[in-house]
């Protein structure tokens, strides 16, 4: 069972989404809360936190980016879909750097959104191809990659090879059946990489990968198709 955290300061929307999730089997939605510090009390006072947050971006006391920005540090496994009516370049590409998993137009399909609820959940990010022309976009714009935060860090041949594969979408167990070693095995490596990479979840981790193009990928072809 998914467990959803709802956060958005429509309570009209938010009951509407929670029926329209509930709907759907394997979803229960086990948070609601109005804004940024109403999200935050209630995790800091939960004895289980939500698998996957659909989070607004506006909102009153704490809005969505600064609301990121608290659960990057105080809560970095929450797995966030931002589902907004904000859809500029600018609000995609901070959250994205922020860590968000995916992020939504708030009319988008139902099916859309449960399909991507289901991939967050199982790969940490999910980005359809409206955010994926911003980032090809962005990634244009750069004439040249940044250094690295952790420049001289070592990565190993298998790390690297992990890397490609968790931006090309690849499961835990997919991973590991492809490269013929143990699901544990490739979780390790994947924590390796969070840590000697200083990134908070797994969508930070792909966001770095590309930014600082740690994984083969061209621009044009928008993202990688599995084979």
């Amino acid at each position: 069972m998914i467990q959803i955290a709802l956060v958005d300061d429509e309570a009209l929307f938010r009951k509407g989404m929670k029926l329209l999730l509930e709907d759907y089997e394997g979803i229960t939605v086990m948070l609601e809360a109005q804004d940024g510090e109403h999200l935050l009390q209630q995790l800091r006072q939960a004895s289980t936190l939500p698998d996957v947050l659909l989070l607004d971006m506006k909102m009153p006391n704490l809005n969505g980016v600064d609301t990121a920005k608290v659960l990057q540090e105080a809560f970095p496994t929450l797995k966030i879909i931002v589902l907004s009516t904000y859809f500029s370049k600018a609000f995609i590409v901070n959250m994205i750097e922020l860590g968000a998993g995916a992020y939504l137009p708030k009319n988008a399909n139902p099916d859309e959104v449960v399909a991507t609820i289901r991939e967050v959940y199982s790969n940490g990010f999910s980005y359809n191809q409206a955010v994926l022309e911003v980032i090809r976009d962005n990634m244009l714009q750069k004439s040249k990659p940044k250094m690295p935060l952790s420049f001289g860090v070592d990565i190993t041949s298998r790390e690297k090879e992990i890397l490609q594969l968790i931006c090309e979408e690849y499961t835990t167990s997919e991973i590991a059946e492809k490269l013929f070693i143990s699901p544990r095995t490739v979780d390790g490596h994947r924590n390796n990489l969070l840590e000697k990479l200083s990134c908070k979840n797994v969508a930070g981790l792909v966001v770095y990968a590309i930014q600082y193009q740690l994984v083969k990928i061209n621009p044009e072809t928008f993202w990688f198709k599995k084979r």
